[in-house]
């Protein structure tokens, strides 16, 4: 399988560095509010990168890491008149909260930065030895000019009006403006840890670093993130960690999602033009917002819209009544065989399509295009009685597969009220005895009741309207 490496700007082929063991890291949530829905864009994806990995028979191993200790959870908590530690805690059950309700569960292990403090300061520790980093009146700093591969991702050495400043660490005293901080003095009633040089707190870009060298060593696999994390916060992480450990690359692949955009403006908490997850998943079930994310390739923008949403309901509710009309094939008897070479020859090229589609950098609208053609082509065989018990079974295996990847397949199919059920049976026996006009009028009384009937070679067929 092939993916779009940021590092080298092509297409690669997968490659793990150990046979098919994939180490994969995607920078986790700084936990100082709820999160948005451009952030759950980003973790859907990784979401589903993990789970096709695991379905394509590669063993991953992946870690995100939690920022329970920043300038932003210190401001915030402040304003709140709450102690940081706490505060962080609080947002960090949140989130946990929020990505088991949006059916994300691919990652092995969350990692704090706070956990990890000694391996921090041992990495600034080597930094400062090999010449890297210097100390300024507010903390340590990485000294850029000194690292001649600086900028190798982004292709960028200088800051932008547009950047996260807050995370660039401005400092009059630095010796260069893009000098990142590896780690801060604490002031006042900050949270602060010891250290050889001062009492303080990391910088924001080493947590990562001292994180996956823990874990995965000095060299890995796969980091993926949002675009907006590539300068110059994944720019900072291959600098400290090649300057460090002097191995080249840091990473092998670069993975970046693309943008939520509101209004062709990039979605964030600091444009305050966001919504959070949890005020979406109150008006729409979760795999409405996953079949949303995935609906477009992972490195393009996506819009925000009222529209966007409405159709990915639609599309779901198509789904559901595929499913519903499979699950009536299922019940019916396994002996009265109907299948067609045409409908098995039909499953199979579907299924190879949506592999081809996946294995070339994960294009999920591509996947999604097919998957939908093949139930149009489903609902035809059905009507033309080409299909049977055999072939329902086999595509509910199928779709069981895919559900386990993108998360899109509803976990309940509509439960028809038992008075429904009643109705069409009535309605059923007064269409066997010829009686039409009692036959219209229950199912009429089925419309009024928010339900359709439709009749299927095989017997009628309920579903919500």
């Amino acid at each position: 399988m092939k993916i779009y490496n940021t590092l080298t700007r092509k297409v690669e082929e997968l490659v793990p560095l150990q046979s098919k063991t994939v180490h994969m890291f995607v920078c986790g949530p700084t936990v100082y509010d709820f999160i948005h829905i451009g952030n759950a864009r980003t973790f859907v994806i990784f979401d589903m990168v993990a789970k096709y990995l695991r379905f394509r028979e590669f063993e991953v191993r992946y870690i995100q890491n939690i920022t329970d200790i920043d300038d932003k959870i210190i401001s915030c908590a402040r304003e709140n008149n709450e102690d940081a530690e706490i505060y962080a805690q609080r947002f960090e059950t949140e989130y946990f909260k929020d990505i088991k309700s949006l059916g994300i569960d691919a990652v092995s292990i969350y990692v704090r930065a706070t956990d990890h403090i000694e391996a921090i300061i041992k990495q600034v520790q080597t930094l400062i030895d090999k010449g890297f980093a210097y100390e300024i009146s507010d903390g340590i700093y990485f000294d850029i000019s000194k690292f001649k591969g600086y900028g190798k991702l982004s292709g960028r050495t200088t800051v932008n009006d547009d950047d996260a400043v807050s995370r660039i660490d401005e400092n009059p005293g630095k010796r260069n403006s893009g000098d990142f901080a590896l780690w801060k003095r604490s002031e006042g009633d900050e949270p602060s840890w010891q250290a050889p040089w001062f009492p303080g707190r990391p910088g924001w870009h080493i947590e990562d670093t001292a994180i996956t060298e823990a874990y995965f060593g000095p060299q890995y696999d796969l980091h993926g993130g949002g675009r907006d994390l590539i300068f110059p916060h994944h720019e900072a992480e291959i600098t400290q960690q090649e300057a460090a450990s002097g191995k080249s690359p840091f990473v092998k692949y670069w993975m970046h999602a693309g943008f939520l955009e509101n209004k062709s403006a990039k979605m964030s908490k600091s444009l305050d033009n966001f919504a959070t997850v949890r005020d979406m998943l109150e008006r729409y079930p979760r795999e409405v917002l996953r079949l949303y994310f995935l609906s477009a390739h992972y490195r393009s923008p996506l819009d925000f819209s009222e529209e966007s949403f409405r159709q990915a309901q639609a599309s779901i509710d198509r789904i559901t009544e595929f499913i519903n009309r499979l699950k009536f094939f299922e019940n019916k008897n396994p002996n009265a065989h109907r299948f067609d070479e045409e409908v098995g020859n039909a499953a199979n090229k579907t299924y190879a399509g949506i592999i081809d589609a996946l294995d070339d950098d994960f294009n999920t609208p591509k996947a999604l295009g097919i998957f939908f053609e093949f139930i149009r082509l489903s609902n035809q065989y059905i009507h033309e009685e080409k299909i049977d018990f055999h072939f329902a079974k086999r595509i509910m295996h199928v779709l069981d597969i895919f559900s386990n990847v993108f998360g899109i397949i509803p976990l309940a199919t509509s439960v028809i009220p038992l008075e429904i059920t009643q109705l069409v049976q009535e309605r059923q026996s007064a269409k066997e005895h010829k009686d039409f006009e009692k036959a219209d009028q229950l199912r009429r009384k089925v419309e009024t009741q928010g339900y359709l009937i439709d009749d299927t070679p095989y017997g009628p067929l309920i579903k919500k309207r």
